[in-house]
């Protein structure tokens, strides 16, 4: 069970990284199922003249585009224009490098590429006091990267954040001035500029400008305070990221949000107060925190990111405000020590691997506003005994609930139309599962060494036993296949050992390979003539 455990929990950490694809217009988008958003991706082969819409619809869902990915159009040579959504939130300057509109010199302005009120790039031809202009909306991530003219920057109101990486190593930079209209700024925004390495301009392992604490190092004290006459209104993205010292601090009221990566990685920290000006905690903020045992989330937090609490092993309780409506990517995965958790009551999207691993983590209701259910969401918590899926979930994805090894019990509705991959896999004490009416299709080892579970009765619309679909079930006396059943795929009830009879329906035609190898307590079946049986499909029965 060990390895089966290190598995899933392998699983549900490959989620973070794991990403839809689709195409629309001929373009290529990574979707986040979760937040309903859309990234370009690489699209090296466009050409011409691109439109990229503000949203668009695939499937059942409507996404909205709100960034340009790493290198997504990089050195396509042939891409003269590009139109851009109003939605963008975030671009990255390597997703024009090399093409057609970054080499044509008629698109550069002094020194600056800007497209569509984005400022993609800025080159050594820039004035050292760069002034930007009021018609931009958004600057790029490193858009300033590495840049050695550009000494001063002042930011006009239209533009509400710095990015990740956007002055990184501009070695001349020595004044910025951050207007309030600033809410965001990224990870490693200034790291290795003039300003950053100006040893003056930290002050007991912190470095602010103006009123933004932009990074903290192992200068620090281990019981952080924060100053009160010169208040912090801005944390930037990973501030404390892989700080080896602060173990205490509290957050000041004067901060409205906890930015991504904001304590990514602060082994030493046991504790954070978490004041209710607070409403938003980012991507991975404490990730990897493996010590952090208190931060109790004020209830004016309405909004979470991916990984937000990943593997805070000692992390025991949280709060979640009612009015949080997604839980996204891995939230709380790998959180070992949390016992006690309420989920939020208008709850309607629960992210890929959200609460894998939380092997303490006891009974939680579903709430019946839930219409997202992510894959892996709940492998590995081996402490549920009991869940009911509300009725406006109608898919139970792969390794949904692998490895729950105490939850003996899942009430079904009826509309649930699908059990993924190993949906649940190592319930090993499952005795009985209600098969919604609905269900058609039950994919490889949605049941597998499930070796508590008795009897099943497969629903009328599935045609297809999927390989694996009960290997290792060894208390399954009786197994009801439907008159619809043509096919038993490969090891489908391998190992059922406690199986005794098996009637397969007129329209079987195919058994395949160790279908039914070691069902030991099973006479050999009848089947119909002409049904195609597969190698050792039923060696170990009693008359094999």
């Amino acid at each position: 069970m060990k390895k089966i455990f290190t598995t899933l929990l392998l699983l549900a950490s490959l989620a973070l990284s794991a990403q839809e694809t689709a195409i629309y217009d001929g373009v290529n988008y990574n979707l986040d199922p979760v937040r309903l958003t859309a990234e370009v991706a690489s699209n090296t082969a466009v050409s011409g003249e691109l439109f990229i819409p503000e949203t668009f619809t695939m499937g059942q869902y409507t996404y909205t585009v709100t960034s340009i990915g790493d290198k997504a159009f990089a050195k396509a040579k042939n891409l003269t224009a590009i139109t851009l959504p109003t939605t963008l939130k975030s671009v990255y300057r390597s997703a024009f490098e090399g093409t057609g509109i970054w080499n044509n010199k008629a698109n550069w302005d002094k020194g600056y590429l800007v497209i569509d009120g984005v400022l993609i790039a800025a080159d050594k031809t820039i004035k050292p006091k760069a002034v930007i202009a009021d018609t931009i909306r958004l600057i790029a991530a490193q858009a300033f990267k590495g840049n050695k003219t550009v000494a001063r920057v002042e930011f006009p109101a239209t533009v509400s954040r710095i990015d990740h990486e956007t002055f990184r190593d501009c070695k001349s930079l020595s004044k910025v001035v951050i207007p309030k209209t600033i809410t965001e700024i990224g990870e490693d925004a200034f790291t290795g500029s003039g300003i950053y390495n100006n040893d003056k301009k930290w002050r007991k392992g912190c470095l602010f400008i103006d009123d933004c604490l932009i990074a903290v190092n192992n200068d620090a004290a281990a019981k952080f305070v924060f100053k009160t006459k010169l208040p912090t209104r801005l944390f930037a993205s990973g501030a404390f990221a892989g700080n080896k010292k602060v173990k205490t601090l509290t957050i000041p009221s004067t901060v409205t949000a906890i930015p991504s990566a904001c304590f990514k990685n602060c082994q030493a920290l046991t504790s954070v107060v978490i004041p209710e000006s607070v409403t938003s905690v980012g991507d991975f903020a404490f990730y990897q925190c493996t010590q952090l045992k208190e931060a109790t989330l004020p209830t004016t937090v309405t909004s979470l990111g991916t990984g937000a609490f990943y593997e805070c092993a000692h992390l025991a309780s949280q709060t979640l405000s009612d009015n949080i409506t997604i839980i996204p990517t891995a939230c709380f995965f790998n959180c070992h020590g949390l016992t006690d958790l309420s989920l939020p009551k208008a709850l309607v999207r629960l992210g890929n691997g959200a609460f894998a691993g939380c092997n303490h983590l006891t009974n939680i209701t579903l709430p019946s506003t839930l219409t997202y259910l992510g894959e892996v969401a709940f492998a590995g918590c081996a402490a549920f005994t009991k869940i009911t899926i509300p009725e406006s979930i109608y898919a139970i994805g792969p390794e949904t609930f692998a490895g729950c090894s105490s939850l003996e019990r899942v009430n079904l509705p009826d509309g649930v139309y699908t059990f993924g991959r190993d949906a649940f896999a190592g319930c090993i004490v499952l005795e009985h599962i209600n098969m919604p009416l609905a269900l058609f299709r039950m994919e490889q080892g949605a049941f597998k060494n499930c070796k508590a579970l008795l009897n099943i009765t497969i629903p009328e619309k599935v045609e297809v036993l999927a390989k694996e679909c009960f290997l290792g079930c060894t208390n399954l006396r009786t197994l009801t296949l439907s008159e619809n059943i043509r096919i038993i795929e490969d090891r489908a009830c391998m190992d059922c050992r406690s199986l005794e009879e098996i009637i397969f329906p007129p329209v079987i035609e195919e058994i395949g390979a160790e279908a039914f190898s070691g069902c030991c307590s099973m006479f050999m079946p009848e089947f119909p003539e002409g049904t195609y049986v597969g190698r050792s499909a039923f060696k170990g029965t009693k008359i094999y």
